[in-house]
């Protein structure tokens, strides 16, 4: 006698509840689809059962929306009927990483202000293997071509870059082309000042790596912490990460244009100066890790929202600055009415805008 096959999500495909709605975050196609918490309750009740099961607990009347729910499951792939469950195990959530620091920030105002040859080698003695670097002013071609040179000659492990750089014609987009080709540890180039429209070019070999324009004028750190779907990032690492730590400041480190060593350049808190002090040094100071492990289930507001766990969080700009739960103060949207809105023009921000000077 045959028995009949079970509704089982795809250990992939995690759903998380909001205050009025859901998300499945397919973290293997690093995709994110919107469904009603009515499917949510049924997927988070009745995984393990079988189609007869599942309708026993409904009215007659309700069949027809119960199989159009199922029917969408599976014709997404986000779920399928099986005789074999124990085939198909849920996702390890447990999240680990070797480094002291897996990524840091470099800002720099002028022309290698501070001895930034030192930080790279400083990071490489943290396994830190992605770097973000940030000019807030015109540099030449060649600053980066030594930085990368440095890199190369020494074998650093530092294998991801992102430059945010001033527009300027050297930075033409056929040259960085050519030297993402030749680069390989350079991951994106964010041009600032442009005179196109904002525009994203992929490199056609890897799209995963790619060149930005944009029209604004980045003229400091202050430009951090822009709550965005477009920084959404669903995917198993960053989801993992996301359950126990803090989605923007676990495990990072970063160099303020003044040489300072902080968490993020945009934070007020200072642990020392990089010509006085190293980051190993730094690192093991008192509250250095007071925000590594902050999640989004214990920010305010966040911890009802069906995106808090593939995206990006801010400490550094609060809605209530005195509070390091708070939520984000670039935040626009609002889980209770699934609505974005400009998070500058809200009425209920202008404060903590005036506190933050921005």
């Amino acid at each position: 006698m045959s028995t009949a096959p079970i509704f089982n999500m795809h250990s992939n495909c995690i759903i998380v509840k909001g205050a009025n709605r859901s998300t499945i975050c397919d973290l293997q196609r690093n995709e994110v689809k919107l469904i009603p918490n009515d499917l949510q309750n049924l997927i988070e009740q009745y995984e393990g059962k079988t189609n007869e099961e599942i309708k026993a607990q409904y009215n007659e009347s309700d069949y027809e929306v119960v199989d159009e729910y199922l029917n969408f499951l599976v014709e997404h792939e986000y779920a399928f009927f099986t005789n074999t469950p124990e085939f198909y195990p849920k996702l390890n959530i447990e999240w680990f990483e070797a480094s002291k620091i897996t990524n840091a920030i470099i800002d720099i105002n002028s022309d290698l202000e501070y001895d930034v040859i030192k930080v790279l080698s400083q990071l490489d003695d943290l396994n830190c293997k992605h770097v973000q670097i940030r000019f807030f002013n015109v540099i030449k071609f060649s600053i980066i071509i030594k930085l990368l040179d440095y890199l190369n000659e020494t074998e650093s492990i530092v294998s991801s870059i992102n430059f945010v750089v001033s527009f300027t014609k050297e930075f033409s987009v056929i040259k960085l082309v050519e030297l993402f080709r030749e680069q390989p540890r350079i991951s994106s180039f964010l041009i600032y000042n442009h005179t196109k429209e904002d525009v994203i070019i992929p490199l056609k070999e890897n799209h995963t790596k790619y060149i930005k324009c944009v029209t604004k004028n980045i003229k400091s750190a202050s430009h951090c912490g822009v709550i965005s779907q477009e920084y959404f990032v669903p995917n198993i690492k960053a989801y993992t990460e996301s359950l126990q730590h803090n989605s923007c400041l676990n495990r990072k480190i970063s160099i303020d244009t003044q040489g300072n060593i902080k968490n993020c350049p945009s934070m007020s808190e200072s642990y020392g100066n990089i010509e006085n002090t190293t980051l190993e040094e730094a690192l093991h100071q008192k509250d250095f890790k007071k925000y590594w492990n902050i999640t989004k289930d214990q920010i305010e507001i966040c911890k009802d929202c069906e995106f808090r766990y593939i995206c990006t969080d801010c400490r550094a700009y609060r809605e209530n600055p005195e509070d390091n739960y708070s939520k984000p103060l670039k935040c626009g949207y609002d889980p209770y009415t699934n609505e974005w809105s400009d998070w500058s023009k809200n009425p209920l921000k202008q404060k903590a805008i005036e506190w933050y000077n921005l």
